[in-house]
């Protein structure tokens, strides 16, 4: 489930996985897959500040093509790319299969189908100058960046099933650990 997080450039805004049987994340109406994104971090984490590169991401412009995420976990309006996402996907039925799958990468192929409908790709720069981190338009502050990449670590809400986390996200996590990048310091304690 997407959490609100504030950034320094257009307040609060939406950030997370929205469906558990998908690693794509959201950042508002920009689309990426974890695994990607994992990389992105650990690219940056191995350059000093600043250090921007370009990522791919999807990004769909209205929210009409980008669905109604409440009205689709409850089953009652499938629009846009994420009501199509849970018409293929939906969500469990018992509350306590509720648990983001570490095997999400599996699904790529067909969500990398479903959003083309909705979305083109499009490069964004990402990185981070001596006081924010930069993803696209938005700007976060250091302690806000280290909470998104917790929120990854921790497979958002509701946490990863079994506690089960995917390589890409442990091998983050090791190099965020290992980082002389003092934006990176002390995302884990």
């Amino acid at each position: 489930m997407p959490l609100s997080f504030n950034s320094a450039s257009h307040g609060p805004v939406a950030f997370g996985f929205f469906n558990i049987a998908s690693d794509m994340l959201l950042l508002e109406r920009y689309f990426f897959f974890c695994d990607d994104f994992c990389d992105w971090i650990t690219t940056l984490a191995d350059q000093t500040s600043p250090a921007f590169m370009n990522c791919t991401v999807f990004h769909i412009k209205t929210a009409q093509d980008t669905g109604d995420l409440m009205g689709a976990i409850h089953g009652i309006r499938f629009t846009g790319f994420i009501g199509r996402v849970y018409e293929q996907f939906p969500f469990p039925r018992d509350p306590a299969l509720f648990k983001q799958d570490p095997e999400g990468r599996r699904t790529r192929r067909q969500m990398q189908e479903m959003i083309a409908l909705f979305a083109p790709e499009k490069t964004l720069q990402m990185g981070c100058d001596e006081a924010y981190f930069r993803f696209g338009p938005y700007a976060f502050t250091q302690p806000v960046f280290h909470e998104l990449i917790r929120y990854v670590w921790q497979g958002g809400y509701p946490r990863w099933k079994n506690s089960i986390r995917p390589a890409g996200v442990t091998a983050m996590a090791a190099r965020l650990q290992q980082t002389q990048n003092r934006f990176f310091a002390g995302v884990f304690p």
